[in-house]
């Protein structure tokens, strides 16, 4: 943690999945501060008690700040000696998107808007924004407000050298707020059978502390204007509830099947074709970096790019796919779940 030594980081929605895994990581190490920028002042106020009662120590490194990404004056209410920002505040709920586009054009794409300028006019060194697959290939509001939220990204980091601003693109968070384990576990508990949507459809299967993970990455290896994802593995949605369902006691066999929500695709991309011709491999990641070619395309008609990697769409389908073993294994070691089982243990 010594890149944080001393400094000050914000978090914008720092009150969702994403923010607390941040505090649970970073909070006990050699950080001076952690903002929390939120709109909800409840949920801050849980937070606040929630972490001076686990971490009593170490909970006045957090401050919090009620602001609204849509509300610049109040983003820059929050940005005064700030270092570097998380950016987490979104909407994120494909049928509320669905139902409601504007309101998802106002936090995800004007609201990124905001505090980049924010940041850049405060002059904050790094800033990591976070997206989704559904912004590659959109095909509903939430992944359409997205993808614009990423153009607004790489059209800023074009435009300043003093903040350095990427994305990063990740698939589904096992646990995270909306997310569906949760829904299944109580479903399981009050002697329901578990819904699900369509059993043959695939999504990327992560943790919330690989998603901090590869915000990390992002900070210390991303250059201005990329976009990094992780090379994550997928199940089908049937294989994770038939694993739920074999931690916490559920019938397989009463798994009902309510079809396809507003929007939803039957599988997710984390790297369009188009992106994979510029993709750079580093391992467990890969980089697509920033198009830095101007506006002046003339000389494009005599001087292009000849080759390109051989890298073809990254997406749930030809990713690693996890068996129902691996699946369960995956989902047991998931820290949400560890305590859940406790209290079925009881």
């Amino acid at each position: 943690m010594s890149l944080f030594k001393d400094k000050t980081l914000l978090i914008t929605g720092g009150t969702g999945s994403f923010g607390n895994a941040v505090l649970n990581r970073f909070l006990r190490s050699d950080i001076g501060e952690i903002r929390i920028f939120f709109r909800d002042e409840k949920k801050q106020d849980d937070m606040r008690h929630e972490f001076q009662v686990k971490m009593p120590e170490v909970a006045e490194k957090i401050e919090f700040y009620i602001g609204d990404v849509r509300d610049i004056a109040s983003v820059k209410n929050a940005m005064h000696g700030v270092d570097f920002i998380f950016h987490a505040a979104a909407l994120k709920q494909v049928p509320s998107c669905e139902f409601f586009p504007i309101e998802a054009v106002k936090t995800n794409v004007l609201g990124t808007e905001n505090v980049l300028t924010a940041a850049i006019e405060a002059g904050v060194k790094n800033v990591v924004c976070l997206s989704t697959d559904k912004a590659a290939y959109p095909v509903n509001a939430m992944g359409t407000s997205k993808a614009m939220m990423e153009k607004v990204i790489v059209a800023k980091a074009r435009t300043t050298t003093t903040t350095k601003i990427c994305c990063t693109r990740y698939g589904n968070v096992m646990c995270s707020r909306g997310s569906v384990i949760p829904l299944w576990i109580d479903q399981i508990r009050n002697g329901n059978p578990i819904t699900l949507t369509e059993p043959t459809m695939t999504r990327f299967i992560m943790s919330l502390d690989e998603a901090v993970d590869l915000v990390l990455f992002a900070f210390e290896h991303g250059i201005a204007g990329d976009i990094l994802v992780q090379k994550a593995p997928a199940c089908t949605i049937q294989t994770q509830a038939e694993a739920v369902c074999e931690l916490f006691g559920g019938d397989k066999e009463q798994i009902k099947v309510i079809g396809i929500r507003h929007g939803e695709k039957m599988y997710e991309t984390l790297l369009t074709n188009e992106e994979c011709s510029r993709a750079v491999d580093m391992g467990n990641f890969y980089r697509v970096p920033c198009d830095n070619r101007g506006l002046n395309y003339d000389k494009y008609f005599s001087q292009g790019n000849k080759e390109r990697t051989k890298l073809s769409e990254f997406n749930s389908n030809n990713t690693r796919r996890l068996n129902l073993e691996e699946t369960k294994e995956k989902i047991a070691s998931l820290a949400y779940i560890q305590e859940e089982l406790k209290k079925n243990a009881k």
